[in-house]
């Protein structure tokens, strides 16, 4: 064996760094990302604990490989080789290091004074899901992991699905949902926050390429332009989570909606090409349709009356005229396909379907809003009602800090309970 040199020395010494930061990021636990005892009942689930460390889990092994084979060929290997197998070493051990980041960003935000709001919004997040469970109980392949919620800074909501592949992580696959509240959108009466949990069931429901097919087919045959068909079906994806948010939360998601969308008029009726987002001048008219079709005529009337005022094409625009043209016989066709056509996916059944709001519901919604409003707690509804409770609560002159407070608390409190029984039962993966 021939004496190592200076160089062999210096690589050595390279690869002992390596090593010895290789193994430093491959677990997360409560504890590890400062979570205390009384963090506890606001914290992700121990299935996403375990979910998270498999996926670190196996960057590791990669990562052992690569060590063990760099030592075995360590006396054979000339440096630019070592360099090489070094840097495929540490392109790994980047990936474990966004991993790592990424969720211990997200789950240390459990022991903030945030929790409460992010686990109350898990527990909305989880009843859009098991909603769907309620009328198709096996549309899901089999037991998920439930969204998990976190605070970073953005404009809107967001979300990062199932099982996408992030740039973030070098093209690793996201191991669970992920939904993205801006630091001051916490409160409980964002429809918008529907909206993205509508992502989310839509992906895993698998409806994507099935919606986006059938719209573009159902326009085809109705004789529309090219250029409108394919805007149409590029909006598909935001055109589906906003027709879910009105169904997940009834007449006051479109409300809470159109504050999101109201911009002033340059960016409103603005055509942004290539844009996935419907421009806000036919979102909100979409949206007036979906209520017109879900049965209150009166409030798609109001909305549509609402946003003509605010928003007035004849006073200028930048719209391609071919599709401006085209919305008075476009949109009600795109609503029908998208929320009351049938899909394999969904077992022959519409979204409508899958997540079923009636008249009933809405006065649930409302009865509720008023009691919030003047301080009671009603406890009876589905957590993901709410939401559109605590908007209607706002109209009824509900003070907004007690509004958040009272709603924030119940549902925190839900995510608690829920999260104690887990603890006391076998793991689950339950959506």
């Amino acid at each position: 064996m021939r004496s190592p040199t200076p160089t062999d020395r210096f690589l050595d010494r390279k690869f002992l760094a390596l090593k010895a930061r290789a193994g430093r990021l491959l677990e997360l636990t409560p504890r590890r990302v400062g979570l205390r005892p009384q963090d506890l009942p606001y914290a992700p689930s121990r299935a996403h604990f375990t979910a998270a460390n498999k996926r670190l889990a196996r960057i590791g092994a990669v990562i052992a490989g690569r060590i063990a084979h760099s030592e075995s060929a360590r006396d054979h290997s000339d440096p630019s080789q070592r360099l090489t197998a070094m840097a495929m070493i540490e392109r790994e051990v980047d990936r474990a290091r966004r991993t790592f980041g990424m969720l211990f960003e997200i789950f240390s935000q459990r022991g903030s004074d945030f929790a409460p709001a992010l686990a109350a919004h898990d527990v909305i997040a989880a009843d859009c899901y098991a909603a769907v469970r309620a009328v198709l109980p096996d549309i899901f392949d089999g037991p998920m992991l439930k969204p998990l919620t976190y605070m970073e800074h953005g404009f809107s909501p967001a979300t990062q699905r199932r099982g996408v592949a992030l740039a973030r992580l070098l093209g690793d696959l996201n191991p669970f949902p992920v939904i993205r509240i801006p630091w001051d959108r916490d409160n409980p009466w964002q429809p918008v926050f529907l909206h993205e949990v509508a992502h989310n069931l839509q992906a895993d429901m698998g409806l994507w390429q099935e919606n986006a097919t059938a719209l573009a087919n159902r326009l085809a045959t109705g004789g529309f332009d090219p250029l409108v068909i394919s805007i149409f079906r590029r909006w598909h994806k935001e055109i589906f989570a906003d027709l879910a948010a009105l169904l997940l939360g009834g007449t006051a998601s479109a409300w809470g909606m159109m504050e999101f969308l109201a911009h002033p008029g340059t960016r409103a009726l603005t055509y942004r090409p290539g844009g996935a987002h419907p421009t806000g001048w036919f979102r909100a008219l979409m949206l007036a349709e979906m209520l017109r079709r879900m049965g209150f005529p009166e409030d798609a009337a109001t909305v549509e009356r609402v946003w003509k005022r605010l928003y007035d094409p004849a006073r200028g625009h930048r719209l391609p005229p071919i599709l401006l043209a085209a919305a008075p016989r476009a949109i009600p066709a795109v609503i029908d396909e998208i929320a009351y056509q049938p899909r394999r996916n969904l077992a022959q059944h519409a979204l409508a379907d899958a997540i079923p709001f009636t008249r009933q519901d809405e006065a649930r919604i409302r009865r509720a809003g008023i009691g919030i409003a003047a301080g009671r707690m009603p406890r009876d509804l589905p957590p993901r009602f709410y939401v559109t409770a605590s908007r209607v609560a706002l109209d009824a002159g509900g003070d907004p800090r007690v509004v958040s407070a009272l709603v924030i608390g119940h549902l925190a409190g839900l995510h608690t309970q829920r999260e104690a029984a887990h603890r006391l039962a076998p793991a689950t993966l339950a959506a």
